[in-house]
């Protein structure tokens, strides 16, 4: 079956992003774009974003994660070190963030390296999470093959009789990456292809600098 998609076309006009109106620091521009994503009625889910990572059998495989924090250090996510995405990245730190907010005909693209956050950073977080998300990381051995859908459920009914009335640690599997970026591409959608693409790359002395990209 074929479908070809090769008269799908879009203008995009919605806005430009010019040298002159760029911070010095792209996390400074990214907290403006992600606050305007955040507040826009047509993007759902501002933090939604992809990250690819080199897999354990040398494939790159990318999936959404959602972003709990971000700093002037880097950008935070969340999951189960012993899923196939916690594996990878142990193996290989270095990842890409990826997100599209389409309403807005904006891309930000960071590449950058990945450290296990501090254990008392992962414990404040998994304290601030509903028991039904807690009890959640505990009944799932996330990207382990099971037989049914069953095996999780009387997983999760397990892990709430043993916590029943009591506090639900954080799992030791279970916690945060810090992703440190190394460059940052901002991409704004202009007519005729001619996107604007300014490049922040962190250089040797802690300071950013920045290019335009042929689109």
């Amino acid at each position: 079956m074929a479908h070809d998609l090769s008269d799908y076309r879009k203008s995009y006009e919605k806005d430009e992003l010019l040298e002159y109106n760029c911070p010095e620091n792209p996390i400074e521009l990214f907290r403006d774009w992600f606050l305007e994503a955040n507040e826009s009625e047509m993007v759902d889910e501002a933090n939604a974003m992809s990250i690819a990572s080199i897999g354990l059998d040398g494939f790159p495989k990318t999936r959404v994660v959602l972003l709990k924090k971000y700093t002037y250090e880097g950008f935070i996510f969340y999951t189960n070190y012993n899923s196939e995405k916690g594996k990878a990245i142990m193996a290989n730190n270095k990842v890409c963030l990826s997100f599209f907010w389409a309403g807005l005909e904006r891309q930000i693209i960071i590449k950058g390296e990945a450290e296990k956050l501090s254990e008392n950073l992962s414990d404040g977080y998994f304290e601030s999470r509903p028991d039904g998300s807690k009890l959640g990381a505990w009944a799932s051995n996330q990207s382990e093959v099971v037989d049914n859908k069953q095996v999780l459920l009387d997983s999760l009914q397990e892990f709430e009789a043993k916590f029943k009335g009591n506090e639900i640690p954080r799992p030791e599997h279970w916690g945060g990456f810090l992703v440190k970026p190394i460059s940052i591409e901002f991409w704004q959608g202009r007519p005729n292809r001619l996107h604007d693409r300014i490049r922040y790359t962190l250089l040797k002395d802690f300071s950013w600098k920045l290019e335009r990209l042929a689109p």
